[in-house]
């Protein structure tokens, strides 16, 4: 069942959907890493390795990888939450 390309690619949706349901970017880094697996074993990249003895291994650090370098780059594009925070000067009415 790891091995399967499918099963990466349902994963992703759920991890993705629970994004939507809790946006912090967090789960969204992981939604991607899944999505890279489950395309890397359905074109065939990741196949040699799903097929070993250590593929479970091997594949869940490839997530663990690329969701961390997913994660990095989405927090590089979109910042820390609470770094963004509007302070004003002055009152509108004033």
């Amino acid at each position: 069942m790891w091995a399967a390309w499918w099963f990466w690619a349902v994963v992703a949706v759920i991890l993705a959907i629970l994004e939507v349901v809790a946006p912090t970017y967090i789960l969204l880094g992981f939604a991607l890493g899944a999505a890279i697996v489950a395309l890397g074993l359905v074109f065939g990249i990741l196949g040699a390795l799903a097929g070993t003895t250590y593929g479970l291994a091997w594949l869940l650090l490839i997530f663990a990888l690329v969701s961390l370098v997913a994660w990095l780059g989405l927090r590089a594009v979109f910042g820390r939450s609470g770094q963004s925070s509007q302070t004003f000067d002055r009152d509108i009415n004033d």
